[in-house]
């Protein structure tokens, strides 16, 4: 008998087919994103076949989200936060309110209404939270300058559509729309008293939350962790992650009005400060990755494939605003406010696109009447569009920092920064070694080596450990290991340590220097005797597992302290025997 199973259908279909276009989209060297969304259109309502829950689909995206902001929170503190309030605040703002003014603009060309396109313009104007993190993230720059400021910014932006959000429908009627009295909901005037009630109670929604998180939730969400690591069950603490990061969000929301992203960020924040917090990050990466990728399948089972047909000269103007407006306006602000060309072209790129905000935004203009169904469809298109050209922008602005050929800014914006890892000299070393990590294992490695006198560099993508490694005297490219081998000599090397823990990672960089040099020794560490077989297979010649050197350690402590043992006791039992009669007596 078949079963009615439209969450289990909807996940199956939804991951499977996004696995299979995303293979196909690496293959043909495109972002699996684009994978991701066309699997989207596929199992949409817009397209013939097999049709999953649109409601199930986005509930299931929110959970990817919530992770995602969850674990970014893990690696933001509140003093980094604080640090990028200077450009993170008026940033976001001055955005949001070029992008809202090009939204208008095209509103008006439309023939729409003032609110019509003011609703339009707000929902061109905030980026998207899976995007922008999962840039950062595979360019490994959320805890970079770069990064922080991006995060900061996108924070400020989400407080924005929260309050957005809350002040739309009471001022619906005014705008041209349907108020929420009209519409059967709660009755309320739309003078400015109940308008300035509304948003008194939203700011204090939302500095109580805050509130609570950083004095409570400080001691309390680490406290709680704790506990549960005590126990020495793994199952539990993992379970106990999830709990903290999808509870507190869910509570959040109900409670005080905030986003679900914006709940579980202040979450993770909270819980940085604890030494637990490397592990909970890890306990959440695999639900992240794939709940994420529900949010881009979500995303495009909202995309009507003939928008394009019907109106592709309103639809490449919204996806000129996304990416051009919006870049043009952040470029400028980031620079006007003292920062680095390298700095202002990532956080341009960055927000270049739009996401769930835009969604929620525009959703509720249409039930509200106050923008046509029509603009609704621009958004998606544009967000699909913008976030498929996304990864272009990031490899755009790679291509110019490697050759130097970014376009310079006066001099009047110029100011000292560290210089970016692209641009660094390739080392003149030769017959030496190369180190790729320096933490815990890498840097008792780079010191054994110091000792022996064996010439080595280092790369390692942590800022505060590249700057800790070059303080010991030693060369250290700082950045992602992948882009580093151009720069290391690995020709004229003689040794190759792959000291990071993610075997997968290291394959990588095992097979890059086993081409560059067929006689290069190369050692490299796994958890299990699969990652060690993996690595092997891709030219390691010798691969170290954690857990069996420990094993081999300590037995060889134990059996010398076991060999000292029975040759004190021999020593005791000599020294107790009576002297030998001499032949003489």
């Amino acid at each position: 008998m078949p079963h009615n199973t439209p969450l289990i259908g909807t996940i199956a279909m939804g991951l499977g087919l996004a696995f299979l276009l995303g293979l196909l989209g690496q293959r043909l060297r495109l972002p699996p994103i684009v994978g991701y969304l066309m699997a989207g259109v596929i199992v949409g309502p817009f397209t013939p076949g097999y049709v999953a829950d649109q409601e199930l689909a986005s509930e299931l995206a929110e959970i990817g989200i919530i992770l995602l902001m969850f674990g970014v929170g893990l690696h933001f503190s509140l003093k980094d936060l604080l640090s990028v309030r200077a450009i993170a605040i008026p940033g976001a703002i001055g955005q949001i309110v070029v992008a809202t003014l090009l939204g208008m603009a095209l509103a008006w060309a439309l023939g729409w209404s003032l609110g019509a396109g003011l609703v339009f313009g707000l929902a061109l104007s905030v980026a998207s939270t899976v995007v922008l993190l999962r840039a950062l993230q595979e360019r490994r720059q959320i805890d970079s300058e770069k990064g922080r400021i991006a995060v900061g910014w996108l924070i400020v932006e989400d407080l924005a559509m929260v309050v957005t959000l809350v002040l739309l429908p009471p001022l619906a009627g005014v705008l041209g729309g349907v108020s929420p009295a009209e519409n059967g909901g709660f009755a309320l005037s739309l003078g400015l008293s109940p308008l300035w009630a509304t948003l008194g109670v939203t700011a204090v929604k939302v500095g109580l939350f805050v509130g609570l998180m950083l004095i409570l939730g400080r001691k309390i969400i680490p406290m709680v962790l704790h506990y549960v690591a005590h126990t020495g069950s793994r199952e539990l603490f993992r379970l106990g992650v999830l709990a903290i990061a999808l509870g507190v969000a869910y509570g959040s929301a109900k409670l005080f009005g905030v986003s679900f992203a914006l709940g579980a960020f202040f979450a993770g924040m909270v819980l940085a400060e604890s030494p637990l917090a490397t592990q909970a990050a890890k306990e959440t990466l695999p639900l992240r990755d794939a709940f994420a990728v529900l949010f881009f399948v979500s995303v495009g089972m909202l995309f009507d494939p003939m928008i394009l047909v019907e109106h592709p000269v309103t639809v490449l103007a919204t996806f000129f605003i996304i990416t051009l407006g919006k870049s043009a306006a952040a470029f400028l602000i980031v620079r006007a406010f003292g920062h680095g060309q390298s700095v202002a072209l990532t956080i341009s790129a960055s927000l270049a696109q739009i996401g769930e905000f835009s969604f929620i935004l525009i959703v509720l203009g249409v039930n509200l009447d106050l923008v046509p169904v029509e603009a609704r469809d621009l958004v998606v298109a544009g967000a699909i569009l913008s976030i498929v050209a996304n990864p272009l922008a990031f490899r755009l602005i790679d291509w110019l920092e490697t050759r130097g050929t970014a376009p310079k800014a006066p001099d009047l914006y110029e100011v000292p920064v560290v210089e970016e890892p692209a641009r660094l000299p390739a080392t003149k070393q030769s017959g030496h070694a190369v180190l790729i990590g320096a933490g815990r294992v890498g840097a008792l490695i780079s010191a054994r080596l110091a000792e022996a006198g064996i010439a080595h560099l280092i790369v390692e993508e942590s800022e505060d450990r590249a700057a800790a490694a070059r303080a010991r005297g030693i060369e250290t490219f700082q950045g992602e290991a992948a882009t580093m081998l151009d720069l290391v000599n690995l020709p004229g090397a003689r040794l190759v340590i792959a000291a990071i823990p993610d075997a997968f990672e290291a394959g990588h960089l095992v097979e890059s220097a086993r081409a560059a040099n067929p006689g290069l020794r190369i050692l490299a560490r796994a958890h299990d005797d699969e990652g060690m077989r993996y690595l092997k297979g891709l030219g390691a010649d010798e691969v170290l597992i954690g857990e069996e050197e420990l094993a081999v350690a300590m037995s060889r402590n134990v059996l010398a302290a076991e060999h000292a043992a029975v040759e004190l006791t021999s020593s005791e039992m000599t020294a107790a025997e009576p002297p030998a009669a001499s032949p003489a007596a």
